[in-house]
C-alpha cells in the first residue's frame, strides 16, 4: 500500500475520531430525549449516506439482496439500540465515564467471537480482560458530583456497558456481510433505524430553538453521514494496528470535551478505572502480549 494512501487514511481516521469525541457534547447540549436524537441521527445521516451511495453508484438492486438487507437491518437494530443506551448513559454517568465503559466493547466482541465462531482466546487477552474488569470496578466505585443525575450513576454505567455489547453484536453481524460496501450497509442500517424508531418519537418535544436544531443537524450530517464516509475510507487504507491505535483518539477527546464543556471532574478512582479500561482495550486491539507465548517443543 502506498505511503500516500496510509497518510490519507490516517488523516481520515484521526478526523473521524475527533468527530466521535464531540458526539457526547452535542447529545447533552441538544437537550433531547435519547430516542429523539437517535431517530434524527438516522434520518439526517441516512439522507447524507444516500447521496454518497448514489454518487458512488452503489444503489443497485444487485447489491441489495434479501440476505444483505436482512442482515444489515438486524445490525441496524443493534447499532440504533446501542445509540439510545449510550445517549441515555451520558446524562446519568457523565460523558467521560460512559465513554470509558463503552470502550469495553473489544472484550464483548471477543466473548461473542468465542460463542458464535468458536474462536480461541489467548492468555494475554484473558489478562487484559482481568485488567479491564478491575478498571470497571474502580469506575463504579464512586459517583461524580457534576452532571451525573444523583442515584442514577450505576444505571448510566449499565447503559454504557449494554451499548458496548450491542455494538459488538452489530460488528458480528456486519462480519457476515463481507464484500458489501460498508457505506451501503450503514445506509440500510440508518433507514431501518429511522423506520423502527418513528412510532416512538415524541414529536412535540423536538428541538424548539435554532441552536438546538443546529446541534442535531450537525450530529446527523457531519457526525454520522460524513464521519462514516471518513471512517470507512480510513479502514480500507490503514493496517489494522494503526486503525486500532488511532481509535483511541475518541475516548481521550470525549473526556477532554466533557471537562471543558461541562466542568466534569473525575475522582482518582474513576481516573484510574478509565485508564485501566482504555489500556486493556488498547492491548486487545493492538495485540500486546503480557503473557509469554508458549514455545513449541521441537521433535528430535
Amino acid at each position: 500500500m502506498a505511503s500516500s494512501d496510509i497518510r490519507r487514511g490516517a488523516a481520515e481516521m484521526a478526523t473521524a475520531m475527533l468527530m466521535s469525541g464531540t458526539i457526547g457534547w452535542l447529545v447533552v447540549a441538544s437537550q433531547q430525549a435519547p430516542l429523539n436524537i437517535a431517530f434524527l441521527r438516522c434520518v439526517l445521516g441516512g439522507a447524507t449516506l444516500a447521496v454518497v451511495c448514489a454518487a458512488l453508484g452503489m444503489l443497485r438492486r444487485s447489491r441489495l439482496s434479501l440476505r444483505v438487507v436482512t442482515l444489515a437491518a438486524l445490525g441496524g437494530a443493534a447499532i440504533v439500540a446501542n445509540w439510545v443506551l449510550l445517549f441515555a448513559a451520558y446524562s446519568r454517568a457523565s460523558i467521560s465515564m460512559a465513554t470509558a465503559v463503552y470502550n469495553t466493547q473489544p472484550f464483548m466482541l471477543v466473548g461473542l467471537g468465542v460463542l458464535v465462531f468458536r474462536e480461541r482466546v489467548s492468555a494475554s487477552t484473558l489478562a487484559w480482560l482481568a485488567i479491564a474488569f478491575v478498571g470497571l470496578v474502580c469506575v463504579v466505585k464512586v459517583q461524580p458530583a457534576v452532571l451525573a443525575v444523583p442515584g442514577q450513576y450505576l444505571q448510566g454505567v449499565a447503559y454504557a456497558a449494554g451499548a458496548a455489547l450491542l455494538y459488538a453484536v452489530s460488528s458480528i453481524i456486519t462480519k457476515r456481510l463481507a464484500g458489501t460496501p460498508p457505506h451501503l450497509i450503514a445506509l440500510v442500517q440508518l433507514v431501518f433505524g429511522a423506520l423502527a424508531l418513528a412510532p416512538f418519537i415524541r414529536y412535540g418535544t423536538l428541538p424548539a430553538t435554532p441552536v438546538h436544531w443546529a446541534q442535531i443537524v450537525t450530529l446527523g450530517i457531519v457526525h454520522t453521514g460524513i464521519m462514516y464516509v471518513l471512517l470507512y475510507g480510513a479502514i480500507q487504507k490503514l493496517p489494522t494496528a494503526m486503525t486500532g491505535a488511532l481509535s483511541f483518539i475518541y475516548p481521550v477527546v470525549a473526556i477532554v470535551v466533557d471537562w471543558l464543556a461541562f466542568g466534569q471532574r473525575l475522582g482518582l478512582s474513576q481516573i484510574a478505572g478509565a485508564v485501566l479500561i482504555l489500556l486493556a482495550a488498547a492491548g486487545v486491539n493492538l495485540g500486546w502480549r503480557i503473557v509469554p507465548q508458549r514455545r513449541k517443543l521441537s521433535s528430535t
